[in-house]
């Protein structure tokens, strides 16, 4: 039996001699608040992020720890799993939205100049990991916390937890997908404020949140957050611009 961040597997009765007999620790059951699975997995990722900045010279492992913590964490948190349904039927759609992004986020930083909300730690592995096999690490570790840890937990975050939360307090009561404006502009502001390019980041956040209102798939977000990430940080690589990382 797996258990999840909201609490562990309990029995509402046992048999005694054919005699039902409550089970007092029956009242535990389920006892963690239902937003904390979204969180949990998020908060880790932010905390050990700002601890990137304290240790610049130990940054290739904190980020290994941090990709590690933070997928142990969103594993044990995986009963939010289940609000990602496979819909092959979205695939084209998340992949147009992802690109359009990426475009758009390019674009936008390339072009207009405007104030970030401080910079990115700008990384570069070939210039600051001297072993093959540590920047073989580095980089494989690096894709996979872009393209697969951070897609997934921040739509588990962001759109399915956090846009439902901040149109009804009861966010479970309400279907993936539905939501009211009020709460759509919450989450674009605040997804944007929590990136230092924040202007193209809303636009990112507008563009996830439309497609999910269409679809009512955190799949189909999910995919769309996957090719951004996975074209921008082929972009990062192939052109060495390593402050978009």
């Amino acid at each position: 039996m797996s258990s999840s961040c909201r609490g562990f597997f309990v029995l509402d009765s046992i048999q005694v001699k054919g005699i039902t007999v409550p089970n007092q620790i029956a009242s535990q059951k389920n006892s963690a608040p239902p937003w904390l699975p979204y969180v949990a997995p998020i908060a880790v990722f932010l905390a050990l992020t700002a601890l990137e900045g304290k240790l610049p010279d130990q940054y290739i492992w904190v980020y290994l720890a941090k990709v590690v913590a933070t997928s142990l964490v969103l594993f044990a948190c995986r009963s939010t799993w289940k609000d990602i349904r496979f819909e092959s039927k979205w695939i084209p759609a998340g992949i147009v939205v992802g690109l359009v992004v990426f475009f758009v986020w390019i674009g936008i930083e390339k072009t207009l100049p405007y104030p970030h909300f401080g910079e990115r730690t700008a990384y570069n592995p070939f210039q600051s990991i001297a072993s093959a096999g540590n920047r073989t690490l580095f980089l494989v570790a690096r894709f996979y916390g872009l393209v697969l840890l951070v897609p997934v937990m921040e739509e588990l975050f962001w759109r399915s937890f956090l846009l439902r939360f901040a149109s009804n307090q009861d966010f479970e009561s309400l279907p993936i997908g539905t939501f009211t404006w009020t709460g759509f502009f919450i989450v674009a502001g605040l997804f944007g404020f929590s990136h230092p390019e924040w202007l193209v980041a809303i636009i990112a956040a507008v563009a996830y949140g439309l497609l999910l209102r269409q679809t009512k798939s955190i799949f189909a977000c999910v995919i769309a957050h996957l090719v951004t990430n996975l074209v921008l940080g082929v972009y990062v690589i192939t052109r060495h611009d390593w402050r978009f990382w």
